[in-house]
């Protein structure tokens, strides 16, 4: 079976069987191996999957994390299991937090075995980050998180890229978990402010309480509405409109910046990382291709991604003219990972 077919299945398992998985122990031996089996993992070697591991954390010896996963000799995964009725919040991470420091782990997972949050240190190396870059719940599984789990697959383990990816993660699932409590429960600091324009008189509490209820039915409408027009335009893009194609006037293009020019800047951003500061790392687009520059200098080329067409092509500097290489996929980019960081060492000040 295709890790795909494993994680599904360990997804209907959970919804069904999650009220006999109550305890710690039955998280770990119900569900967190059986994730960790279908990402590749030995469960039965413990050079492997190391259960029960210690680390000389400071002031705490003895204490234990759940799990570690070596990788090439090194520690690069942390878990910590909690029973399935557990909230997970920051307190949970202390032991992370301490084991993190003392150990090469890169990432590090907290889990109640429905609920699972990755973390990372994107905010200050070797330091684990207080909010998680990936959630989500095993028993409702959405493609795209398997296309994320699918990095940490054993036969495809990548620090490089799943980091590239980690940071815009981390941001957009904040975005959508707030947007998504506005929806079911608008503050009322949000009433105010998209009410602001349509209502004039004083917001006393009756008012409050009718303009939340407003506010509530018209963001659900929306959403609705952005749905069906998608439908729609994809309905009529299956039809044949050539002769309306004809008469139809001239507009000018969009800038449209695809999931792929954003993963393929992330890309570029975390092997340049490692020459220079990701600070320094700005994404420009244009219509023909999307540009990554230094400083947000159009003098500072760093790379150009063509991939506004069928055969998509990395541009690279390191010579004095643009060099294009063609792309089967973006973990190509890896590929030309040195001439990235030798472009960038060029813009060192």
């Amino acid at each position: 079976m295709s890790i795909e077919d494993n994680l599904r299945a360990l997804s209907e398992k959970v919804k069904v069987h999650s009220a006999s998985m109550l305890t710690e122990e039955a998280v770990k031996t119900a569900i967190v191996l059986p994730f960790l089996r279908a990402l590749g993992y030995d469960v039965f070697d413990p050079f492997e999957v190391i259960p029960e591991f210690t680390a000389d954390a400071v002031g705490k010896k003895g204490e234990k994390v759940d799990y570690a996963i070596k990788l090439d000799g090194e520690i690069r995964i942390l878990i910590e299991c909690k029973p399935l009725t557990t909230v997970l919040d920051k307190r949970h991470l202390d032991q992370l937090f301490r084991y993190f420091t003392v150990t090469n782990a890169k990432f590090a997972i907290l889990t109640n075995g429905k609920t699972f949050n990755f973390y990372t240190d994107l905010e200050e190396t070797n330091k684990l980050d207080t909010r998680p870059f990936l959630i989500f719940d095993i028993g409702d599984l959405q493609s795209g998180t398997i296309a994320e789990l699918k990095k940490f697959e054993k036969a495809a383990f990548d620090v490089s890229a799943i980091l590239a990816t980690a940071e815009r993660l981390k941001y957009t699932s904040g975005v959508k978990r707030e947007i998504a409590k506005l929806v079911d429960e608008p503050t009322e600091e949000f009433v105010k402010l998209v009410a602001r324009n349509v209502y004039e008189g004083q917001m006393r509490a009756p008012v409050k309480e009718m303009l939340t209820g407003v506010v509530k039915a018209a963001f659900r409408e929306v959403i609705m509405d952005a749905v069906k027009s998608r439908l729609s335009t994809a309905l009529a893009d299956a039809e044949d409109v050539s002769d309306v194609a004809e008469e139809a006037p001239q507009v000018e293009e969009e800038i449209v910046t695809t999931d792929e020019e954003r993963e393929g800047f992330m890309i570029v951003k975390a092997i340049a990382r490692e020459a220079i500061s990701s600070k320094r790392v700005f994404m420009r687009d244009a219509k023909s291709y999307c540009a990554v520059l230094i400083d947000n200098n159009n003098r500072r080329p760093l790379a150009r991604l063509h991939f506004n067409r069928s055969t998509k092509y990395l541009g690279l500097f390191d010579k004095d003219d643009e060099e294009r290489v063609a792309l089967d996929s973006l973990d190509q980019i890896y590929d030309h990972a040195e001439r990235i960081r030798a472009t960038a060492k060029k813009y060192l000040d």
